[in-house]
Parts: structure tokens; sequence; C-alpha cells
């Protein structure tokens, strides 16, 4: 069970940037007790004007499907709606934050109780739910 996690951040070491406007994003494989940096990507300054080029945000999340959530500063309402559409979950956090300590709390909320966004993508899929009934003995 693994995840790919994205942070928007210019060090690879905090988050210190707002989605729209992001710089670059690093992105990790986290699993249960384990986190590795599988990629960054960086884009250019004409690439990131904030003043009203939606089509900017298609690129962005163009480039992190596959990844279960986002963590940056701030995040604008048209890119909420489309990153949730494509199945990833923008997190807010304040700037500065360490990369470490978030996917130090993700890796401890995956083993305890992780939150409702990360369960749907940890969790077997219903698909899984007969053989694992039948794993263990139910019959109709």
């Amino acid at each position: 069970m693994s995840v790919k996690i994205a942070f928007a951040s210019t060090d690879r070491r905090v988050v210190d940037q707002h989605f729209g406007a992001a710089e670059a994003f690093c992105i990790y494989q986290l699993a249960e007790d384990d986190a590795r940096l599988i990629e960054v990507a960086e884009f250019h300054d004409s690439d990131i004007v904030m003043d009203g080029h939606e089509g900017k945000l298609a690129g962005k999340i163009a480039l992190l499907e596959g990844c279960v959530a986002v963590y940056c500063n701030a995040v604008g309402a048209s890119a909420i709606k489309q990153l949730l559409a494509s199945g990833i979950q923008p997190m807010k956090v304040e700037e500065g934050t360490p990369v470490d300590e978030l996917l130090c709390g993700l890796n401890q909320s995956l083993k305890n109780s992780p939150p409702a966004w990360l369960v749907k993508h940890v969790k077997p899929k219903d698909d899984d739910r007969f053989a694992t009934m039948e794993a263990e003995g139910w019959s109709e």
C-alpha cells in the first residue's frame, strides 16, 4: 500500500508556495514506514503568472496525476474544484511547514487512523471485499 503526495516547494524542504503560483512540486511515494522523493517538477516564470490564467492550472494538475494530495500555502476556488475532480485532495498548510514533518505525520496516520481523504486510497476496494469474505470462510 503506497500513495503519491505532492508538496509545493522551492527548496524540497518546506512548503512555501501557493498552488497556482508554485515554481516547483516535489512528489513523494509514501508507504507505511517509508517516504521517498520520486520526482521534482519545476516551472518557468511564464508558467506561473497568477492573473486569471485558468489554463495554467491544467498543466499543473496533469503533472500531479496519480497523486492523492498536494500540500501548499494557499489554493484558489477554481483550483480546488479541478484538483478534487482529478481525485487530488488540496491541503493548505502554514508557509514554511517542513515537508519531513508532514510526511512523518502522514506515515503515523497510515498506521493509526488515516483521514477520510486518505482512507479511500489505502483501503481495499469494494471489489476485494468478496475475496476477503471468502478467505474468512463466508459463504452464500
